[in-house]
């Protein structure tokens, strides 16, 4: 039986729902209008707008894998905040991270669309700039999104940047410290484990972030976002499955996964593509300090991926009571 949502609901919720329907259409469909409006408007009186846009687009083309452009005024948006409170989505700070270093976050897990890492690190309405003071957070994104005309554009303005080595080398080679690049390490292939009650984290083989952070000797810093897999409910795909064997097939093509997720809507709470309300707090853990490798050794990467996995696994068990995770859960790395 469909369950309806109350006729009468406050306005603040009615905001709340309006800036997730907002995000949803963002990371789902407004890519695609991009290239339409970008090709539509060759056949307009308006083509020069797309002829200007494609010079620009050439002469900026390096901009998202060297440090992107963070625009306060799309960061800022009360927007932001709204979408925030939707879920409610918190940060917790662990330790404090010193403004003169530059910091590589591994984030976990990434559920299926990531929403309290994003809201995190690349709205400043999570108050991250308060409670990291001086510290400038960026998040990787697949490369394939850069690739869209005006839509690179929006998501650079938030503090997303390419996931290669060359952009990673970029930020964490910056003088004077005060950077944080965070990094899903499980990726889109991890979104198909993301459900209810999941702990399951691809980063057992998962080591190029690590050899990253020893070639620049940036501190590595494990963050867990408890509730992220909570919101989204999806058809069994378990490892064997056809339909597993289908997603991780498109998955290497494309290279996103489609995980086959369903939540509430917008006027009842049955089924829908908005996410359930419920909360999310990403923990930011204590930085491990690494030291710069220009050259690393497999056994120096194997050593530290170990020391992570053991200080994320710590992280967890420490805080999981706090945020309704039963007692007798634990990670488990595949």
């Amino acid at each position: 039986m469909v369950k309806f949502a109350p006729l009468f609901v406050p306005w603040e919720r009615r905001l709340q729902t309006l800036a997730v329907l907002q995000w949803l259409f963002t990371f789902l469909i407004l890519s695609q209008v991009c290239v339409v409006v970008f090709i539509g408007l060759l056949f307009t009186r308006f083509w020069l707008v797309s002829v200007l846009y494609a010079a620009w687009w050439y002469l900026d083309a390096d901009k998202p894998r060297m440090g992107g452009r963070r625009l306060s005024f799309i960061s800022d948006r009360g927007m932001w905040r709204y979408m925030k409170d939707y879920f409610p989505i918190s940060l917790v700070k662990t330790a404090e991270l010193d403004p003169s270093r530059n910091y590589l976050a591994g984030m976990h897990p990434h559920g299926v669309l990531a929403a309290g890492i994003f809201l995190n690190l690349c709205c400043n309405n999570s108050s991250f700039s308060k409670i990291f003071p001086g510290i400038r957070p960026h998040l990787m994104m697949l490369n394939l999104w850069f690739r869209y005309p005006f839509f690179r554009d929006y998501i650079m303005s938030g503090g997303l940047v390419t996931s290669d080595k060359e952009s990673a080398a970029y930020i964490l080679s910056r003088k004077g410290g005060g950077n944080l690049l965070g990094i899903i390490v499980g990726g889109a292939q991890e979104a198909l484990n993301a459900r209810p009650g999941s702990y399951k984290l691809l980063l057992r083989n998962r080591k190029g972030f690590i050899r990253i952070a020893l070639m620049h000797g940036a501190a590595l810093v494990p963050v867990f976002s408890f509730g992220e897999n909570d919101l989204y409910d999806q058809i069994e795909n378990s490892p064997g499955s056809w339909l597993r064997w289908i997603q991780n097939r498109l998955q290497k093509i494309m290279g996103i996964s489609l995980p086959l997720f369903h939540g509430r809507g917008i006027f009842q709470y049955s089924f829908g593509f908005l996410p359930y309300r419920r909360p999310i707090t990403t923990v930011v853990g204590k930085p491990i300090e690494v030291q710069q490798v220009k050259q690393p050794s497999q056994e120096q990467v194997d050593e530290l991926h170990q020391r992570y996995m053991d200080e994320l696994c710590n992280l967890f068990e420490a805080h999981k009571l706090k945020y309704n995770v039963p007692e007798d859960q634990h990670l488990e790395f595949c």
